[in-house]
């Protein structure tokens, strides 16, 4: 019986020793090393800009572009490295080089430059479903996401996944689109007439949705390929929270890499646990073209990244498309309309890494918001009492000197319609304690304080905010209104001017006021603003904000020179005695004051 038992035991250890080399040499042959190099480039977050054409500083373009990439590839293959090309969304608006025609051009110059797969970001949806669907049919590449899906079937409008195979080896790439895109997109795109979401992205107000929509594609792809790397437009900000690229990391477990975007964060490399205590290799390139990430998986098996931040070598073929397109588009906007005195501020005029117009007053957020409340009172005469302007819509500064209609649409290039409704005293409290949610919060991964697109400039109105009261509004899983904050307002001592006495004047909650701003915000629940849902506009499609900026710089006295001068002096609003203006100040004019 012992024999019996003994040979047993050794049969079974034999099967046992068999079972595992074979396991073994199975996970070897997943993890197996390529057969040379392969360089995978990225980019995330260019925003149209094209070739790195940064508007407040000209001198600042460090040659970076569509030609810049397809040069890389091509040096890169003549190397004898493997190369794959990808892009973390955000690609198609943010200038009116993508605006113009809603982005089709730009989706030429990633096919011309040889991008294989791109993930869809937020503002990819900024002109609407049906256009996507057309930009996404247009590209030569293709387009993933994990977690975009139809809201009648659950299923994913896009594939999760593709495997590309390089140098001896299959590498997965999985696309993740951040939850935040219908807030920061137009969140009535995505519904019907009657405000039902027609599409929507795997999420959960705790992230575990989006996070199991992650690992749902991870163990997919994982059994055919050798590496995986997650493509990402996600990012770090604090307000993305739970929704960033570290957090799906940590709550997920099988991916070598995350190439991110979305937050416009520079990082070159950071390893990240994931949920098992592996490392994950976490990269993101920026913004606008100012750094073309590189990603090289050696022939010893190791993943190594590096951003570049210069790149002299062109194709002359993307370069002809690149360069008759900005041509044609300054050509549109580049007239001459006005002179502006002072700069005008989006980037903090001590810390140009900071979008202060995403945390507190600027001379350019009050400048908007005073466009669009000019041209509702003096040109439509609609008695309007306040006017908003997004922080997050306001994208670039102007320098001093000529200013064109080409400026206005630089600041604003989304092609946003102006609307005016009737509000009451409640809805923009609320509205304005949605905007300023982060005021106050220091964003560690960045070393700034926190940042809100939804935060709102103001014309016709001042008010305050205590930033060291915590925000306690209610929202949902997409950042959306739900309700007011079950604690203290942050938002305080708000006040109205009042044209015929010229005095500001307390808000009153249960009044109705005239409010201008973009449909964004007032009638598309932009920003999550839903406060405002199902108010009709007394006047809607009125115009695109860039005209309605352009509109007030024609506005303002002339000069010597026949032009008009955009200073406080020469302001139209000038004669409206009391009101708040300053637009030397970078500051803005004490419009929002800040208690800390």
């Amino acid at each position: 019986m012992f024999q019996k038992s003994k040979k047993f035991l050794i049969l079974f250890f034999i099967i046992a020793a068999v079972a595992a080399a074979v396991l073994l040499s199975k996970g070897e042959e997943k993890r197996k090393i390529p057969e040379k190099d392969i360089v995978v480039i990225y980019t995330n977050d260019i925003h149209t800009y094209i070739k790195n054409r940064d508007i407040n500083d000209e001198k600042k373009a460090k040659n970076l572009s569509y030609s810049a990439l397809s040069a890389l590839k091509e040096e890169v293959a003549a190397q004898g490295k493997e190369v794959i090309l990808v892009d973390a969304g955000d690609h198609i608006q943010g200038t009116a080089y993508g605006d113009m025609d809603k982005g089709a051009t730009i989706i030429q110059m990633m096919n011309e430059t040889g991008y294989d797969i791109a993930t869809i970001g937020n503002h990819e949806f900024d002109y609407g479903i049906a256009r996507i669907f057309e930009l996404v049919n247009k590209a030569e590449f293709t387009y993933l996401s994990c977690n975009f899906y139809k809201t009648d079937d659950g299923k994913l409008v896009l594939p999760a996944y593709e495997i590309v195979e390089k140098g001896g080896l299959k590498i997965a790439f999985i696309g993740i689109s951040t939850p935040e895109s219908i807030t920061k997109s137009t969140p009535t795109f995505f519904m019907d007439k009657d405000g039902n979401l027609l599409y929507n992205f795997y999420s959960g107000e705790d992230g575990s949705d989006l996070y199991s929509a992650v690992q749902k594609a991870i163990d997919e792809a994982k059994p055919q390929a050798d590496y995986v790397i997650a493509l990402g437009h996600l990012g770090v900000d604090l307000s993305s929270v739970p929704y960033t690229s570290r957090e799906v990391i940590q709550h997920t477990h099988g991916l070598d890499a995350f190439i991110d975007g979305h937050s416009h964060t520079l990082i070159e490399h950071e390893y990240v646990p994931d949920s098992k205590g592996n490392e994950v290799l976490l990269t993101q390139t920026g913004a606008y073209f100012k750094g073309i990430g590189v990603m090289t998986i050696a022939k010893d098996g190791t993943i190594s990244t590096e951003v570049l931040h210069e790149y002299d070598r062109q194709n002359e073929f993307v370069t002809e498309t690149e360069l008759g397109w900005i041509k044609t588009i300054d050509e549109k906007l580049g007239e001459k309309i006005a002179v502006l005195d002072t700069k005008m501020f989006v980037m903090d005029p001590k810390n140009p890494t900071q979008r202060i117009v995403r945390c507190q007053e600027t001379n350019l957020g009050d400048l908007t918001a005073d466009s669009f409340y000019y041209y509702f009172n003096e040109k439509l005469k609609l008695d309007c009492d306040i006017a908003f302007s997004n922080g997050g819509g306001i994208r670039n500064g102007i320098n001093p000197g000529d200013v064109s209609y080409f400026s206005a649409k630089t600041v604003f290039p989304f092609g946003n319609q102006l609307c005016v409704v009737e509000a009451t005293g409640q809805q923009i409290l609320d509205a304005l304690e949605k905007g300023a949610m982060f005021a106050g919060i220091y964003d560690e991964s960045k070393h700034v304080p926190a940042e809100s697109g939804g935060f709102l400039h103001v014309a016709g109105m001042k008010y305050e905010i205590d930033s060291t009261v915590d925000s306690t509004v209610r929202i949902d899983g997409n950042g959306i209104w739900l309700g007011a904050p079950t604690g203290k307002y942050k938002v305080g001592n708000v006040q109205v001017y009042n044209r015929e006495t010229a005095e500001y004047e307390p808000l009153d909650p249960e009044k109705n006021y005239r409010l201008a701003g973009a449909n964004y915000i007032l009638k598309n629940l932009g920003d999550g603003m839903a406060m405002f849902k199902g108010i009709v506009p007394v006047l809607d499609f009125v115009g695109e904000d860039y005209i309605i900026l352009s509109d007030y710089f024609k506005s303002f006295k002339k000069g010597k020179d026949k032009f008009p001068h955009i200073s406080t002096e020469n302001s139209p609003l000038k004669s409206y005695k009391n009101y708040l203006l300053d637009y030397e100040n970078p500051f803005g004019s004490g419009r929002i004051e800040i208690n800390k």
